[in-house]
């Protein structure tokens, strides 16, 4: 059985454990730029001893930004920022991912501590707005502007956008790529009928519907080095009985491996829905059940996700065959050092060479002058631990 602490070879890949950081959107970039808040954000996730760390959703195009904040790989003097970023992961033995993702309708928005909102609404930042593309000209929600509906020329250059992006991902030195085809950003927008009621040649039956993230799939192994793995992240299910669904989710996966994805991630939502049919269950490992299906029955590798916080949960999900590897998300903004922790509750005091050598020499000491102490209170009469106690008070 798979351990958090056993590595994973993908491709030309080994991770040298099971624990992933997800990507987290963090709208904090400028003109696209990763700085370097983006480095010590990111970086102390390496130093925190996750086997793979991502970075957010980057943008493929400019319109394909979910709000100003966000990173790019549009052109390529966004490349050398983020390849900064790459070689600190590396150098603490971190594997270094990047999402790509283009918003489609969903874009053009403030930031959620700013709101959320559509940036044409808002009060300061509507100088800031631009068009957004969508497969229909349905906007996603009320007062949101209605995008413009993309044409099969659309759809080309957008595809061709995210090869670009993928091979500058490559040039940057990731180790992997995620094409983002969930939570209602623009790929997602193609596969779900919720979003997607479009006759043509991309829109109708699940084939049409699938088509154009499929395409995009190609087109990015055909530039992403063939040693590097490739990953997908889902929005497993729309919702409850309603839009894209699981089993249409395995199908898709099964189509992606053929083209050459390597990893599923599974994580859900991002329609807009009425309220009896959306997920509103937040038990700790929710989309832990869409990880084990689509691993069972699409025979690919996948991703967990989902308020997974205990690695004695985490040990359990690998332990099962639930999933070959575990994310976690802000979990690692409460406490970045989350993996290590984990390794110690996993592999004991010899998790301790996990850590970087500055950290775990003084705290490995630490824990055995603290063994020590309790091992030495332990074998006082009630008398002398007593004494001790108030001697140390």
């Amino acid at each position: 059985m798979p351990s958090i602490t056993s590595p994973l070879s993908l491709r030309g890949l080994t991770l040298k454990n099971r624990l992933v950081v997800s990507p987290m959107c963090m709208y904090s970039a400028h003109d696209g730029l990763a700085d370097d808040f983006h480095l010590v954000h990111l970086g102390r996730f390496a130093l925190g001893g996750a086997g793979l760390v991502f970075v957010e959703a980057t943008a493929v195009s400019q319109i394909g930004r979910i709000t100003p904040g966000c990173l790019g790989l549009w052109h390529d003097d966004q490349v050398t920022p983020l390849q900064r970023v790459v070689d600190f992961l590396h150098r603490f033995g971190c594997a270094a991912a990047i999402q790509l993702n283009h918003s489609g309708r969903k874009g053009s928005s403030e930031a959620p501590w700013k709101g959320a909102g559509a940036l044409s609404h808002s009060a300061t930042d509507a100088a800031l707005a631009w068009p957004t593309v969508a497969p229909t000209a349905e906007p996603g929600g009320r007062q949101w502007p209605a995008p413009r509906e993309m044409t099969a020329e659309d759809i080309d250059v957008v595809v061709g956008e995210f090869a670009a992006a993928a091979q500058r991902a490559a040039d940057a030195g990731f180790d992997a790529v995620e094409i983002h085809c969930a939570h209602g950003y623009l790929l997602h927008q193609f596969l779900s009928p919720l979003s997607n009621t479009r006759s043509d040649a991309f829109g109708g039956t699940l084939s049409k519907r699938m088509s154009v993230p499929l395409r995009v799939a190609e087109a990015v192994r055909r530039v992403w080095p063939e040693d590097r793995p490739l990953f997908a992240r889902l929005s497993s299910v729309d919702g409850i009985d309603i839009g894209w669904s699981l089993d249409d989710s395995i199908t898709f996966a099964r189509e992606l491996r053929c083209r050459g994805v390597d990893v599923i991630d599974c994580s859900s939502g991002g329609m807009r829905l009425p309220r009896d049919k959306q997920l509103l269950s937040r038990d700790p490992g929710f989309h832990v059940p869409y990880a084990a299906r689509i691993r069972q029955d699409a025979e690919v590798a996948t991703v967990a996700v989902g308020l997974i916080r205990d690695p004695k949960h985490a040990q359990q999900i690998l332990a099962e065959g639930s999933a070959d590897l575990v994310a976690v998300a802000r979990e690692a903004l409460f406490n970045p050092n989350w993996a290590l922790h984990a390794l110690l509750a996993e592999a004991g005091a010899a998790a301790w060479a996990q850590w970087p050598q500055p950290h775990g020499w003084w705290l490995e000491r630490r824990a055995e002058q603290q063994a020590d102490t309790f091992d030495h209170l332990a074998r006082m009469t009630p008398p002398q631990r007593d004494a001790g106690n108030a001697t140390n008070s």
